[in-house]
């Protein structure tokens, strides 16, 4: 009889972090790794934001606070929600979290029962299937083909619903492909949750600020105000704001729910640091140009990845409208051989087969729930981008 608890055996352990983790200990073995795994700005958190964290331990603001939240971060939150999205909430509908990980986990297992269904669109971020295993809900896995721009379409949505569903979780900018939603694609599927009033929607907004081109971010309780009462829209500081590793997500949603949230967090963290709370206010009220220059340099690693990419025989990689990922097809290597007779015989195959020939480490597209695709942070310097790709083109061209 195991003493570990059987749940463990439904789920697996986070498949990016396990990249990032591989390629970190083949540096240290003296490998020539490019990590392209990670979901991580490579820019360093702006002045004023460190600023403000140091001031406020010089204040003394490093002991417990609420549970929620500080209440000057949850004014904060508000009147982002307000000046970006017109989205109209008080700080008791509003909930802060160690991260955007932590956030969905709380409203998870505040709401799910076991058998519970919650619809997930494919490709997904690595961790919505598992965070409802834990809690003994059934992930619904909607397959969103290149085909579809990536994106859930109503008829495939209205499939999915049954009397056990219990939330739809959505992400745009989409973490592994960078697909957006318009305003039009929402309210198309707001249409169909119109008619079936059990099923809450999830929207994890957290890539909002990286965003190219002519696209223009939205978010479902914007676009469908009827919903409100049953979206809990997501977000947080990690991704635009260049702070990963200050561990701040948020939620706002209907007050009985974030009480709900706030209880289960009361029994695990209790809260966020204490400083990277005063310094997220900082984020969020201060001055946000960095954002647009940031994503100047982003949008060029974007084009010189997809261009190079497209480059590789057998490889097809999609302009994507948002986020730092690309989620190019590697469909046209499948069957083919290495050197040395193996056969790639699936995505898994070929992002191992990238990393031990060219030291090229990239996330295998099964772990985001659509294959033969695979994964690629552009989140990392332009040399190490076009060396990469210069790589990965060699190691295409290699297959027979």
């Amino acid at each position: 009889m195991s003493f570990l608890a059987a749940r463990l055996g439904n789920i697996q352990p986070s498949a990016t972090i396990a990249v990032t983790a591989k390629a970190a200990e083949l540096k240290a073995a003296g490998r020539d790794v490019i990590g392209l795994g990670a979901g991580e700005p490579d820019f360093d958190t702006p002045t004023h934001i460190k600023d403000a964290a140091k001031a406020a331990m010089d204040r003394g603001e490093t002991r417990y606070t609420a549970v929620a939240g500080t209440l000057e971060l949850r004014q904060a939150i508000v009147a982002k929600l307000k000046r970006d999205n017109g989205l109209d909430y008080t700080p008791d509908q509003i909930t802060v979290g160690c991260g955007g990980k932590q956030t969905i986990y709380n409203a998870i297992f505040a709401t799910v029962d076991p058998g519970d269904e919650v619809i997930i669109p494919a490709p997904y971020w690595v961790s919505y299937p598992d965070i409802v295993l834990l809690a003994d809900g059934k992930p619904v896995i909607v397959d969103c083909p290149a085909e579809a721009g990536f994106k859930l379409r109503p008829e495939d949505l209205e499939a999915a619903i049954t009397p056990r569903t219990k939330w739809l979780i959505m992400n745009s900018p989409s973490n592994p492909t960078g697909a957006g939603y318009t305003a039009d694609d929402l309210r198309a599927l707001a249409a169909v949750l119109e008619r079936h009033p059990q099923v809450w929607v999830m929207t994890d907004d957290m890539y909002e600020f990286l965003v190219y081109d002519d696209f223009r971010f939205a978010t479902m309780a914007q676009v469908a105000p009827g919903l409100k009462e049953r979206v809990l829209t997501l977000n947080g500081v990690s991704k635009a704001y260049c702070m990963t590793g200050w561990r701040v997500g948020y939620a706002a949603g209907p007050v009985e729910l974030i009480k709900a949230m706030n209880k289960i967090q009361s029994q695990s963290t209790s809260h966020t640091s204490s400083v990277s709370q005063a310094a997220a206010v900082a984020a969020l009220n201060g001055p946000h140009d960095f954002i647009a220059d940031n994503n100047k340099v982003f949008k060029e690693r974007r084009d010189l990845v997809v261009s190079m990419l497209n480059q590789a025989p057998g490889l097809h990689c999609p302009m994507p409208q948002g986020a730092f990922y690309v989620y190019p097809s590697c469909a046209g290597l499948i069957g083919k051989k290495t050197s040395d007779g193996k056969v790639i015989a699936s995505d898994e195959d070929f992002v191992t087969y990238l990393l031990e020939t060219e030291g090229v480490a990239a996330v295998h597209g099964a772990a985001f729930g659509l294959s033969p695709h695979f994964r690629i942070s552009y989140a990392t310097a332009t040399e190490l981008l076009e060396e990469a790709c210069a790589r990965i083109q060699r190691a295409c061209a290699a297959l027979r």
